[in-house]
């Protein structure tokens, strides 16, 4: 007696953005396509042997102005269908889509199944756009398990332009080219070209005995806040101060490094005496912060500062959110900072 095997399940979650969009023929402008006519556009989706569904944002969000809401309700879509798909693939805009995969990686805790997300440059329905290729293979990759049915991405990840990054990892680098993002500190996952590569070394293992552990709460009482020569005591100082601001992700030169006055030295001692969480992160794009290095990093490590190690903004903005929103203490947040919890710095 045969027994028939079920389908792989994918879920396709649009949030908005320009893969999702068509240029009106009358005005000229892109607008959000009614998302049942995606076939029309992709045919080629029919050609998977998978059972594959989609679900929108009503409305659809511009990626300018995504929030932490918009990505509790991301995390509310897939818990509620955990069970159903076996794996999520969000077509989210570009411009904030790192801010998203890094906040997910943190927000669906213990996570066995992939969530890819994916965009693209051009409108899928322009002539040359980039949204076809994108949106297939992150299906392609979403679906892709080993022999045992084990899922072979069981992570939060960007696929863009034939390569696959850890969302966690991934900073956007072009507003023009489709080449739009970079995984500067992390190795590629995946490679597409003629085949699908897999780097399974640098994936996330999966673990059987992980269950899903849905998170919401986000404190965005934070802010970013750059080095720069000329900076103004009155201003730095003010924004310290601020009995709102519970963060700070401190953009530093080089290795971690900060000018060496008195007068920002003790600003941020106070700052973080009083209970505010301030992270060091290297406005290099590649690269970690050391602050044991040199005398200007030391200073701010005796301020209190944590190190943000080889950590993107993004990851570092919306770990820290997550672990405000979490309640911790400064001593737990501490910690959790100096650990990976989704492969998100190297120890």
């Amino acid at each position: 007696m045969s027994h028939t095997i079920e389908k792989t399940s994918i879920l396709l979650i649009y949030t908005g953005g320009t893969i999702g969009m068509m240029k009106n023929p009358v005005t000229g402008a892109l607008e959000n396509f009614n998302f049942d006519q995606l076939l029309k556009y992709v045919p080629e989706i029919e050609g998977f042997n998978l059972n594959i569904y989609s679900i929108a944002f009503e409305p659809p969000i511009d990626s300018s102005d995504i929030s932490p809401e918009s990505w509790s309700e991301l995390v509310r879509i897939i818990y509620s269908n955990y069970e159903k798909y076996d794996g999520f693939v969000i077509l989210h805009g570009t411009d904030t889509m790192a801010f998203t995969a890094s906040a997910l990686s943190f927000m669906l805790e213990e996570l066995t199944k992939p969530v890819i997300l994916t965009g693209s440059q051009l409108p899928i329905g322009a002539l040359r756009t980039d949204g076809k290729e994108n949106l297939l293979t992150a299906i392609e990759i979403a679906a892709a398990k080993h022999e045992d049915g084990t899922p072979v991405v069981p992570e939060v990840c960007v696929f863009f332009h034939e390569k696959l990054m850890r969302g966690n990892r991934t900073t956007k680098i072009s507003a023009e080219n489709f080449d739009a993002f970079e995984s500067n500190n992390y190795p590629l996952l995946a490679h597409s070209g003629i085949e699908l590569q897999f780097y399974e070394q640098n994936i996330l293992p999966y673990r059987s005995d992980a269950v899903l552990t849905p998170h919401y709460a986000m404190d965005p009482n934070i802010i970013i806040f750059s080095l720069f020569p000329g900076m103004q005591p009155d201003i730095v100082k003010k924004i310290l101060r601020d009995k709102k601001l519970r963060g700070v992700i401190f953009r530093t030169f080089g290795s971690g490094n900060a000018p060496q006055q008195q007068w920002l030295i003790d600003g941020l001692t106070r700052a973080t005496q009083s209970g505010k969480t301030i992270v060091n992160i290297t406005q290099c794009s590649t690269g970690s912060v050391k602050m044991s290095l040199y005398e200007t990093g030391r200073q701010l490590l005796e301020s209190g500062i944590i190190s943000g190690h080889d950590s993107t903004v993004e990851a570092a903005l919306t770990k820290l959110m997550f672990l405000l929103g979490q309640g911790l203490n400064a001593e737990e947040i501490r910690n959790s900072m100096n650990s990976s919890l989704a492969g998100e710095i190297t120890l």
